[in-house]
């Protein structure tokens, strides 16, 4: 028996629907889309913008403004090195991901370019004032994340999206742990909205998305075949040609589809409700004096839940619980920023449910704990 509790690493299992579309792309759409006017490139490419109308229905956008990614990882880095490739100021807030405070440092190191960090106060009050505080005159771009991925704290993205308004600032916006659980699109006011597909989304690993609103150009990272505009040597300059360079991941595109179409099916309020409940649950099972779990009354969280077993390493008791069938995940999280700012030193235990786990299996995780670990009896 394996019980996955990692889903903020990537959900598993997948729906049906999700499997059986992958299977239908590899068995029958195997062109590579716009390439070509062959029958089988014409029709993988119908299905290929299937799943880019369907992901533009799904966030509010349009669907020449959808780009596929591998990941929500290179799409942050398509759009922090794109945007930022002529230099200036960035903000990004202290819970940030790797994959947007690596990219945002390479980038300080190599060009003209400076970045300030926004300390994330659990009250959102204070964490606004700080950002505006930090805005210069040469400050282009904000980077926040929607949903935090160790705490799973929920940032204030309509507000920071009106504060870049009204400074002409662009906006990036991390979904990767919000999109398919919260309701979540561009009109929530981010210019740039990058999530991954394998997450909230349910599809294929190897799926991500870049979605702008259009307003701030973004220049291409990487340049190659995009199927238009062949014989100019210069990478087309409109959307999505000029950040899809190179063959899609055909298969996983078509079945994200598949996987929006669950979560749209579901609800994201629906979803929501479930994973919080589980998380309320399992929070609520635990000894508060021997587990410390990082949490804050009053602020809003995605259904995460940060912990560690007090006198016990992160790593170790995550390597017992797997050893019994439960998937949780230690450590750092990719996330020393967050983690800095929680000022845990050694790194959390992560518990992250998704929509085809249940209480059941929760009590199994929490007596599993007692049993084996060093909780209480």
């Amino acid at each position: 028996m394996i019980v996955n509790f990692d889903n903020a690493a990537t959900t598993f299992p997948k729906p049906p629907e999700v499997r059986r579309a992958l299977n239908e792309a590899i068995l029958r759409y195997g062109g590579n889309a716009g390439r070509g006017g062959h029958r089988l490139t014409l029709a993988t490419s119908e299905k290929v913008y299937d799943t880019r109308q369907s992901a533009a229905d799904f966030f509010g956008a349009s669907p020449e403004n959808v780009v596929f990614t591998l990941n929500c990882t290179y799409a942050l880095n398509l759009a922090i090195q794109g945007i930022m490739s002529d230099g200036g100021h960035i903000i990004i807030s202290s819970i940030e991901h790797n994959s947007v405070a690596r990219p945002v440092y390479a980038l300080s190191k190599n060009k003209n370019v400076y970045y300030s960090i926004a300390p994330a106060y659990d009250d959102d009050g204070r964490f606004l004032e700080s950002l505006k505080s930090l805005i210069r005159h040469d400050t282009k771009l904000v980077v926040c994340t929607i949903a935090g991925n160790v705490t799973g704290r929920i940032m204030p993205v309509r507000e920071i999206a009106e504060i870049c308004r009204k400074n002409n600032i662009c906006f990036i916006a991390d979904g990767a742990q919000a999109c398919g659980i919260l309701d979540v699109g561009l009109s929530d006011g981010m210019n740039i909205l990058c999530t991954s597909g394998h997450k909230g989304l349910y599809g294929p690993s190897g799926t991500g998305l870049l979605i702008s609103d259009g307003k701030f150009r973004i220049n291409p990272v990487i340049q190659g075949g995009t199927g238009s505009s062949s014989m100019n040597l210069i990478q087309p300059d409109f959307l999505p040609d000029s950040l899809e360079s190179g063959t899609l991941n055909t298969a996983g595109v078509i079945a994200l589809k598949a996987g929006i179409d669950f979560v749209r099916s579901k609800g994201t309020e629906n979803i929501y409700a479930h994973e919080n409940r589980l998380c309320e649950k399992f929070i609520s099972l635990l000894d508060r004096e021997k587990v410390d779990v990082y949490r804050t009354e009053g602020v809003k969280y995605a259904p995460v839940v940060s912990f560690n077993i007090k006198g016990m390493a992160p790593e170790a008791a995550a390597e017992a619980l797997s050893d019994r069938g439960y998937c949780l995940r230690a450590g750092f999280h990719c996330s020393p920023l967050a983690h800095k700012t929680l000022g845990t030193d050694e790194g959390t235990i992560r518990f992250a449910p998704s929509v085809f786990n249940n209480e059941k299996q929760v009590y199994g995780l929490v007596a599993v704990s007692y049993t084996h670990l060093t909780l209480p009896t």
